[in-house]
């Protein structure tokens, strides 16, 4: 008889005890916006994010081994961990400081296509895009399907876990992950249309209109991060010039997203010295400044907010 495990990002079904099941064996954490497991290394912003973090941990399947609950820490919100070592930005010891303000709540992302586009291939394996709804695409001809899933976004308030769309609300992070959909259709959501975007094309390719950045400085160099997951490496292109950067970065999703983007920035750059790195999560750009000013912001055509984190003087504002 079909078992459900209970492994943490498995929760897959299944018959044969001897089958491999990937998954995380450490509790999740939140700490200071960021998400991830504390068994393994990445940290990503947005809750769709964080249920995508790949396993780290290969073993077998159980229906018995609890899931590890969250480390709390006096201070902290319940429910929350941190990290054993915070990850500190290198600063000078003679640069102040601005202490960025609360960020603003994120908008809520655009609604997902409702149906697969039937000229998408659905990977076996596949699981259902819908929140809570975790059913498996096994491949084969699709028959009667029921969809139970959450339409709302994830919560965290005072410690207590829940959707927004619906009351129910719970403590610990294990009982927010069983919390049952309150909505139900008569069909799964694998693949969609991949083209949620107005700025799609004929193959299926995602353009993206922004992507999330942050970014910090010191008295010589500004170091960005453009958030966008699995960019790919071979295809992706920057180029910096004197007060702009060139980005071009497709990922690569099925079916694959792309950012393209011509970055004003605030200050003067030396592009022979700049440099870039990509990884898994994120694009991080070096700039290297041409006059040593500070920067109020990284683009010349954005408004000062506080999610922004500034080391040394701005010298112009």
């Amino acid at each position: 008889m079909a078992q459900k495990c209970v492994h943490q990002s498995c929760g897959k079904m299944y018959s044969d005890p001897d089958e491999d099941c990937f998954y995380h064996p450490g509790p999740p954490i939140f700490h200071e916006g960021q998400k991830g497991w504390k068994c393994c290394k990445p940290r990503v912003l947005t809750f769709d994010e964080f249920l995508s973090i790949e396993p780290c941990t290969k073993g077998k399947h159980s229906t018995t081994d609890l899931p590890p609950t969250i480390e709390k820490k006096q201070g902290e919100m319940s429910g929350s961990s941190v990290p054993t070592t915070k990850p500190v930005t290198p600063v000078p010891s003679r640069a102040p400081i601005s202490v960025p303000e609360p960020a603003a709540t994120p908008p809520p992302p655009p609604p997902e296509s409702e149906d697969d586009d039937p000229s998408l291939e659905i990977p076996k394996g596949k699981i259902c895009r819908r929140k809570a709804c975790g059913y498996q695409y096994t491949g084969g001809e699709r028959g009667a399907e029921k969809c139970v899933f959450h339409p709302g976004a994830p919560i965290f308030h005072e410690g207590s876990k829940g959707y927004t769309c619906c009351k129910r609300r719970v403590l610990e992070f294990d009982e927010f992950m069983k919390i049952e959909g309150c909505k139900t259709k008569d069909r799964h959501l694998f693949v969609g249309s991949g083209n949620k975007n107005k700025g799609g094309n004929a193959g299926g390719e995602e353009l993206l209109e922004t992507v999330r950045h942050d970014y910090y400085q010191t008295g010589t160099t500004v170091t960005a991060s453009f958030f966008l997951k699995k960019i790919d490496k071979d295809k992706a292109s920057v180029e910096f010039a004197p007060t702009e950067l060139s980005l071009d970065l497709p990922t690569t999703d099925t079916p694959p997203k792309r950012y393209k983007a011509v970055v004003p920035l605030f200050g003067s750059i030396d592009p022979a010295a700049s440099s870039f790195r990509i990884v898994p999560t994120k694009l991080e750009v070096t700039l290297v400044k041409a006059d040593g000013k500070g920067w109020a912001n990284l683009r010349s055509d954005e408004r000062r907010t506080g999610e922004i984190i500034q080391t040394g003087k701005a010298g112009r504002a």
